[in-house]
This record gives structure tokens, C-alpha cells and sequence, in this order.
């Protein structure tokens, strides 16, 4: 094989469709067409005299031969950014770029006021795309570029993705102001005979107020589940409906808050970068820019 005359684009849609197991998908990634993308998998197939991706109800899975190739061609892939990366230092006063970070609700609420400020001050030029994705989907998103950095929390386990804590925090009671929890130090039984509102992005399952409870052989009255933030604030104020959310997310609403009558584990947020873009300037700037933010914060 001569690989003089092979275009090096093509190993760039090898790891296209390998990371998102969709012609369509990987096109996206990309920002070119399907037809391009299949193109480039028949000049791949022919240069290695095999499939390399079979259609499936599943997707597009990957041959043994691909399997074999995908951690050299991502080492070269990497080699190469990292020699260009190496020439083209990143200006955050003049750099003219968007950077695309899966974020929890949670961790919009706390980070984003103060990164767009500070953002619009030292990196006027640079703008944010904040997505989220299915947490088992991430390590792929991440590996094919189309996700700079992850906020959240330490559940993105996978080998090719690095983590570095970022906030802790904890959790509190929210109401409305005239509750009539809202004056008085909340013993357990009041805590537990009221109604609750549960917020977690997944569509069922305990959360770490039921297993906090648990623990100590307690049960809630769940009234409400929301995968949301944005509503609870209105509801709380319109009925006699409590909360647990984390302290740095209620500092934002005009709601009375008061200590869990029990104790829960600490919140975590960590920050996720790909190990392929562990010394790429532009996303080591923004990797250093968010820890400080979220330190001085």
C-alpha cells in the first residue's frame, strides 16, 4: 500500500463512523453530506479489501479488521493535531471559535452566568454551543470532536476520557417563603410528610435524596417528578410542595431554603476532556479558564 497517495481525510471518516456508528451521524460530525461520507467508506473498503462497517439494526458496527485499525489510525489522527497544535498557540483575545461542552442542568445554571461573562471579556471572539447528551453516548461524542469538554457528574467512566474535580456541593430544602416550613429548623417527620417534587434528567429511578433515605429506613412522598429545573420555582411558590436541590442552584431563586434534617453525600461536578485533545491549546485555554472560574466561584 502506498500511502503517499492516499487522501488522510479518509482515516478522519474511518473515526467518524467508528465513534458514532452512523453514515448519518458521522456526515454531521463532519459538516458534509451522506453521499460524501459514503464515498469516502468505498475508497476505504477498497483501499483495505474489506467492509470495515456492516449495516445493522444497530448501526453501523464495525468489522474485525476496523477493530484492529481504530486505535492506530486515532493514535496518528492525534499525532497529527498535536503537530500543527504545536505551530498555532492559542490567542483567547483574538481567536474566532466555537466550542461545543455537554453540560448537567445543574451545571449550566452554575457555571454559565460566569463563564459567558468572563468570556465576553478575555475571549470576546469565542462563542459556546451547551448540548447534553445520553451519559453513555459522551466518550463517543468526545472522540469524534464534536464535544470539547463534559461538566458533570463522576459517572462518565471510560478509558479515553480524563477528569479533573471541579465544584462540590450540597443539598437543600426549598419552598416558597410563606411555607410552613420556612421559619423554623425542619425536624424529619416534617420533611417527610410533605409532598415532594423530585428533578432528575432520567425518567425513573431513585435519586440521592430516596437513597440517602433509605439508608436510615425512610421513604419520601414523591408528588411531582420533573427532568427540569425551569418550572419548579413557579410550582413551589403555588403550593405547599417541597424540594431537596443543590445549594448553588437555589441560590438563584427567591425561595426559602433550609438544612436537610439528615445527612447526604456530597455533589460532585467534574470536568471531562478527551485524552486526544489533552494538549491541543485551544481546549487546554478552555479547560484552565473553566477551573479557575469555577475556583474563584
Amino acid at each position: 500500500m502506498n500511502t503517499i497517495k492516499i487522501d488522510l481525510n479518509l482515516f478522519i471518516v474511518f473515526d467518524a463512523i467508528y465513534s458514532q456508528q452512523s453514515l448519518t451521524r458521522a456526515a454531521g460530525v463532519l459538516h458534509v453530506s451522506q453521499p460524501a461520507v459514503s464515498g469516502s467508506l468505498a475508497k476505504l473498503r477498497s483501499i483495505f479489501d474489506d467492509p470495515l462497517f456492516v449495516r445493522t439494526s444497530a448501526g453501523m458496527v464495525p468489522t474485525p479488521l476496523a477493530r484492529q485499525l481504530v486505535g492506530t489510525v486515532r493514535e496518528s489522527l492525534k499525532n497529527l493535531d498535536s503537530c500543527v497544535a504545536a505551530r498555532i498557540p492559542f490567542e483567547a483575545s483574538t481567536a474566532s471559535r466555537t466550542f461545543r461542552i455537554h453540560a448537567t442542568e445543574n451545571a449550566e445554571l452554575i457555571l454559565l452566568p460566569a463563564l459567558l461573562k468572563q468570556l465576553k471579556r478575555h475571549a470576546p471572539k469565542v462563542n459556546l454551543e451547551v448540548v447534553f447528551f445520553d451519559r453513555r453516548e459522551v466518550a463517543y461524542q468526545m472522540a469524534s470532536g464534536n464535544v470539547h469538554l463534559a461538566v458533570d457528574a463522576p459517572l462518565l467512566s471510560h478509558p479515553e476520557l480524563i477528569s479533573q474535580p471541579l465544584q462540590t456541593d450540597h443539598y437543600v430544602c426549598v419552598m416558597r417563603p410563606n411555607h410552613p416550613l420556612s421559619n423554623k429548623a425542619m425536624t424529619l417527620e416534617e420533611f417527610l410528610e410533605h409532598e415532594h417534587i423530585h428533578i432528575s434528567s432520567r425518567m425513573k429511578g431513585a435519586g440521592h435524596i430516596d437513597l440517602a433515605l433509605r439508608s436510615i429506613g425512610q421513604k419520601r412522598r414523591i408528588g411531582l417528578r420533573l427532568q427540569h429545573y425551569a418550572a419548579l420555582p413557579t410550582l413551589l411558590a403555588e403550593s405547599d410542595f417541597i424540594a431537596a436541590v443543590p445549594a448553588s442552584v437555589a441560590s438563584h431563586w427567591h425561595l426559602s431554603k433550609q438544612s436537610l434534617p439528615f445527612e447526604t453525600p456530597k455533589l460532585e461536578l467534574q470536568l471531562f476532556w478527551h485524552k486526544s485533545v489533552e494538549h491541543d491549546p485551544a481546549v487546554l485555554w478552555l479547560r484552565e479558564f473553566t477551573m479557575k472560574l469555577a475556583q474563584e466561584h
